[in-house]
């Protein structure tokens, strides 16, 4: 092989992609914090979905995501897992649509409101480090984020008494 490895070279993206999981963990250090445990960011985008449109089938659910069929296939089996959907056969042998729990569903005024809250987060960030580059302004928002944590700045958009129900059976939660 003649052409040297690219993965050796400078990955303008990795800082792009750590700062990406860094944010997700602190969207879940907010859920963590105000006692939601099993959820992970990834979940709300569909579960806020699911809750605006009904079952879908993974197809459908993808498509209305802009995500591909196998990613949010995975995304669902760990959803499944933590009791946020099921899922039933479809018209055909092939397909299988996706519902919410009541758990699932539950959980969606919660995670609405997270969102308001992480959207108006962001846009502080984007107010506080743009304009500048992409690779400028990632290292800019991890400074901006270590001066004053996202999930802080979710928190302070978020009513203190903003908590998530406790899952089915938790005798304590309700």
């Amino acid at each position: 092989m003649t052409n040297p490895d690219p993965t050796r070279s400078p990955d303008r993206l990795q800082p792009l992609r750590q700062l990406l999981a860094a944010m997700d963990a602190e969207i879940e250090k907010v859920y963590r914090d105000r006692g939601l445990h099993g959820v992970r960011p990834r979940y709300a985008y569909p579960l806020i979905r699911l809750a605006h449109t009904g079952p879908l089938t993974i197809r459908e659910l993808a498509d209305s995501l802009n995500q591909s069929h196998s990613a949010v296939s995975q995304t669902l089996a760990g959803m499944r897992r933590e009791n946020l959907v099921s899922s039933q056969p479809g018209t055909d042998a092939r397909t299988r649509r996706v519902a919410l729990t009541a758990y699932g569903r539950s959980l969606v005024p919660f995670l609405e409101t997270e969102w308001r809250a992480t959207e108006a987060a962001v846009a502080e960030l984007d107010d506080e480090v743009l304009p500048l580059a992409l690779s400028a302004a990632v290292t800019a928002t991890e400074a901006a984020l270590r001066r004053r944590s996202l999930s802080d700045r979710i928190s302070d958009r978020m009513d203190d008494d903003a908590a998530p129900p406790g899952p089915p059976g938790d005798e304590a939660s309700g």
